[in-house]
């Protein structure tokens, strides 16, 4: 848990390091939606993020159909430097 200037935010880290990252974001998506039901729950003004190595937004995150379906499931993104752990781009629907 944490806080983004005002907002507090929750973040779900992923590594996205499997040969198939549909197959990575599959996972990850299914436990994001399990976690966003958790705090709608247990702490309703918490956004919930899904944290990423920057990388993964042009080779993956980019593709229109995972746009969408970032959409659909509104799906907030942290892109991180895997090197420094630094936060390069916050990616809200």
């Amino acid at each position: 848990m944490a806080e983004k200037a005002e907002e507090k935010i929750a973040v779900e880290i992923k590594s996205f390091l499997n040969p198939s990252e549909i197959s990575d974001f599959q996972e990850a998506l299914g436990q994001f939606n399990i976690y966003k039901v958790a705090l709608a729950e247990q702490d309703p003004d918490r956004t919930l993020y899904l944290a990423a190595p920057d990388w993964t937004y042009a080779e993956f995150f980019e593709d229109i159909f995972v746009e969408k379906i970032r959409e659909i499931y509104q799906v907030q993104l942290i892109l991180l430097d895997p090197k420094t752990s630094e936060i390069t781009a916050w990616k809200n629907i």
